[in-house]
């Protein structure tokens, strides 16, 4: 069976003839208008069963909860599939799926009829889906889910505040006063709604700004990326990476798919909670990694270890990792199920080294996000752990608290469910009140002896190291989303949005007054470009004042008007967007100044023509 499901303000139909034999008798066929209701196309192929209609019905009833719709249009659609049931087959099954919504207002229009027929579908990110439905696709989803994201809702966990002075409180006694996202982040994770009702707003604002959007010819949550999404990325992904480098993180790269029959991928699936894309090729079942843990722990198997080099770090840049979260949760870049994951593993000897360690990267991870514009005000601290680590391991616990600085959510199991012990986390909490983890680590007590790695230690015995699970970013898409939701707070509270400067995709714009100082740009172009500065030309034959609007509009920092005033003067006269002034500054200042925002940062070209003459325009 295969659907294709709108959420409509209205439709309007009209039967104009029976197009089979079969067709359902209507006496007076007249045109049918419906609004505020959820319209399914359906068409219904041959093999398709009672328990195909359950499925499907099951499924819409599902999604149309989660958008708040209790009235249902079923529309036969035979244009949907090349392979029809019969159409006594299915008319029967139609009239099952709509006696199986009884709950709900539900209809369906004419079957075997040609009908004419208008709708307006609604614009959020959840009013279009398509689905098919077939006999063992509920027995497959089954078999494809692991043990750990089946057992998730059954964990007994205990919530609790921990101040900075390690003080526990129970949620309900914590005063939310001053700190607002921590309680919007402790509704958030203790509830578990990860579905949205309408879209962030940076979702409109990555549409704008020509940085990415919806695929439409891929599954959902795979995006695209425009060339100043692109650069933004790359300097995002450079950024990380060199900080992991530095660090001591050494560098590799793993397949992104895996033989889901190999006994220790089947081992660690059940312990992680994901779900996951999975191939057949050639007889053999393979699945789209997840993270970059088991390509680098199937290296580690490969080296031979001495406790003398622990911990030793392993690093990739996942380009990308794929979870096939639930569709309802998926918008814009918050969510996604193919995203780029900096994945940093440290092999350690023991839980002493692995506790000391974990807090230098706890350090590095603060450090990343502040100097990528999210500072410690943007995000709230989650921190879990089993009662047992908690009771031998209770003074780590408080300082990784006290170094946070705020009070953080606390949950803890009263018994070990996954492969971690201890794991901790930056949620960045938007406006719509959904948290979504930025940086985060965990300590792995599991995967050294799962997949065979040893290290040989002081008494020369072997012994499997304890392993770190840090990514000091989290996926480099949800540092962008996080950049743009704060760009869109400070745009509704007053403030100019702004990137921080050395991820801007144009940090200068000149502008000619006419072609008269068309050569001098250049040559100015030309000098600032070489100084390591994305700067363009806006050549177009617009007024000085339009063209000034629209480099506001792009976030462009610094606009240079040129005119004779300016071409003869030793000194350049800037439009600083940042303070709104017009100011006077030499040529060698205006570099320092920019340098001194950009400084210890990568640095990329251009990533689009540098006149605007040359640009097509992007239709959003």
């Amino acid at each position: 069976m295969r659907i294709l499901q709108l959420h409509c303000d209205s439709i309007e139909y009209t039967p104009t003839k029976k197009e089979i034999k079969s067709a359902e008798d209507i006496e007076n066929p007249k045109t049918q208008r419906l609004e505020e209701l959820v319209v399914v196309f359906v068409a219904i192929e041959e093999g398709d069963d009672s328990s195909v209609a359950q499925d499907a019905i099951s499924q819409i009833k599902n999604s149309m909860e989660k958008i708040g719709c209790k009235k249902l249009l079923l529309y036969p659609y035979a244009h949907l599939s090349s392979n029809l049931a019969k159409p006594s087959t299915a008319i029967s099954l139609l009239k099952e799926m709509e006696l199986s919504a009884s709950e709900l207002e539900v209809s369906h229009s004419p079957f075997g009829w040609t009908k004419s027929y208008k709708l307006q579908v609604k614009g959020h990110p959840l009013a279009e889906s398509s689905k098919i439905v077939t006999k063992d696709s509920s027995t497959q989803t089954e078999e494809l889910t692991s043990d750990a994201l089946k057992g998730e809702s059954k964990i007994r966990s205990i919530w609790k505040i921990m101040s900075p002075d390690g003080t526990l409180s129970n949620i309900g006694d914590f005063d939310f006063t001053n700190h607002k996202k921590l309680e919007s982040l402790a509704k958030y994770e203790s509830a578990k709604q990860r579905h949205v009702d309408e879209p962030p707003p940076h979702v409109a604002l990555m549409k704008k700004m020509g940085i990415a959007d919806y695929e439409p010819a891929s599954d959902s949550g795979n995006m695209r990326f425009y060339p100043n999404g692109r650069l933004i990325k790359s300097l995002i992904e450079r950024y990380v990476t060199d900080r992991v480098k530095e660090y001591g993180g050494y560098e590799v790269e793993t397949p992104i798919m895996y033989d889901s029959e190999h006994p220790s991928m089947v081992s660690y699936f059940n312990r992680f909670p994901a779900r996951q894309y999975n191939i057949d090729s050639e007889g053999k079942k393979l699945f789209l990694r997840f993270a970059a843990c088991f390509g680098q722990f199937l290296m580690a198997n490969q080296y031979q270890m001495s406790y003398k080099n622990l911990p030793y770090k392993l690093y990739e840049l996942t380009r990308y990792s794929f979870r096939r979260e639930q569709s309802g949760e998926l918008v814009g870049l918050r969510r996604l199920r193919a995203f780029t994951m900096p994945d940093c593993h440290a092999f350690c000897k023991d839980m002493e080294q692995a506790v000391e360690e974990i807090k230098v990267r706890f350090d590095l991870s603060q450090s990343v996000l502040t100097n990528l514009g999210i500072d410690e005000n943007d995000y709230d601290m989650a921190i879990r752990f089993t009662e047992d680590f908690y009771n031998e391991n209770k003074t780590a616990v408080e300082e990784l608290v006290k170094k946070h600085g705020k009070p953080v959510l606390v949950e803890m199991w009263t018994e070990k469910f996954f492969y971690f012990v201890l794991k901790w986390e930056f949620n960045f909490v938007d406006g719509l009140g959904k948290a979504s983890a930025l940086s985060t680590d965990q300590i792995d007590v599991e995967n050294g002896n799962r997949y065979g790695i040893e290290f040989i230690d002081e008494k020369n015995s072997p012994q499997h190291p304890i392993i770190l699970h840090n990514s000091p970013s989290g996926a480099i898409e949800r540092i962008i989303y996080a950049l743009l939701e704060k760009a869109a707070k400070d745009s509704k509270e007053g403030r100019k949005p702004q990137f921080p400067l050395w991820l801007a995709p144009t940090q200068v714009r000149i502008i000619p007054l006419n072609t008269e100082f068309d050569e001098f740009c250049k040559k100015l172009c030309e000098k600032l470009a070489v100084n390591n500065i994305r700067v363009d030309i806006d050549d177009r034959n617009e007024s000085i004042g339009k063209r000034i609007r629209e480099a506001e509009k792009e976030w462009i920092r610094y606009i240079l008007v040129i005119g004779q005033k300016e071409a003869n003067s030793q000194n350049l006269s800037i439009r600083d967007r940042k303070t709104g002034d017009v100011r006077e500054i030499s040529f060698d200042d205006f570099l320092n100044e920019i340098n001194e925002q950009t400084k210890g940062k990568p640095f990329t070209g251009l990533n689009l023509p540098k006149y605007l003459s040359k640009r097509p325009q992007l239709m959003v």
